[in-house]
Order: C-alpha cells, then structure tokens, then sequence
C-alpha cells in the first residue's frame, strides 16, 4: 500500500520527506520519472489521499495554484503534489487554514519573508510537540487500563 511505502520513507529521510513522499507515491503508481507528472485532480487526489473536492478548495484558498492545459482542466505537477504533502502534513497537525495561507503568500515573496516563514513553523512544532505530550498521557493512560483488564478478566472496570 502506498501509505505504508510512504511512512516509511518520511522516517527514513526526514529531511527531504516530502520530495520522497511524492517521488514515492508515483513510483507506485507507475508514473516513471516524478518530475514529469502531470496529473487530473482525481488522480492527485487519489495518490495523496484527498477528495477532488478539498483540493479544490485548497486552491480556493490560495494554498495551491496548479496548471491548467489546453482543455482547461487542472494538471498536477510534482510541485504541487510536494505542497499537497506538506499541506496535508500541517492540516493533520492542526494548523490552521489561515496559518497556512499566510506561510504559503510569504513564500511566494521569497528568502526576504524566511524570517516569519521560520516562526511559524517554531510555533507549529510548539503545537505538535504538545500534541505529542498529550498523545503519549492518553497512551499511557490506554496501557495502564489494559493491564488492569489483564489482571482481571471477569472484572471489567
């Protein structure tokens, strides 16, 4: 399954996770070279696990700009599906709409916006950090309730 090819990879290369994640998920897919996909919105959709209707409305919000061809439709080029990645990997980890906009409109004004590009993502990994905490709380607590079943399997508390 390509989730479980992509997990993967976003371990075992953290720091160009995404370009993996996308060169990954078209590999599988059987697209050959990544950099010369072009892909419909169904397509896009489907290889990162998105409905056609939410990358719409990312584009909608100014977080995703792709091409468009002779007929009008939507093509997706590996670009895009980097930004689809990192969009989907933020939204997962709470980030909101509006943060997201404003971090992809400071890219676009290039390395003089890195400065608060940087901040805002110091303060989402405050944010995930602490989701993080609280994962491992609720786990821990999951575990402690578990092997207080396993002492007592005819007492359930």
């Amino acid at each position: 399954m390509a989730t479980d090819s992509l997990t993967r990879q976003l371990a075992d290369n953290p720091p160009d996770s995404v370009a993996v994640a996308v060169r990954v998920l078209l590999d599988e897919r059987g697209n050959g070279p990544a950099a010369s996909a072009r892909l419909s919105v169904a397509e896009a959709a489907d290889l990162v696990g998105l409905s056609p209707h939410t990358l719409r409305y990312y584009e909608q919000e100014g977080l995703l700009r792709p091409a468009r061809n002779s007929s009008g439709y939507r093509e997706y080029s590996e670009a895009n599906l980097r930004r689809l990645v990192f969009i989907t990997r933020m939204r997962g980890s709470g980030m909101t709409i509006q943060d997201l906009r404003r971090y992809v409109g400071l890219g676009e004004q290039g390395p003089a916006a890195d400065a608060e590009r940087r901040e805002i993502m110091i303060r989402q990994r405050e944010r995930v950090q602490e989701q993080i905490r609280d994962l491992t709380l609720a786990l821990e607590t999951t575990e402690y309730k578990i092997a207080a079943y396993d002492g007592h399997p005819d007492d359930r508390r």
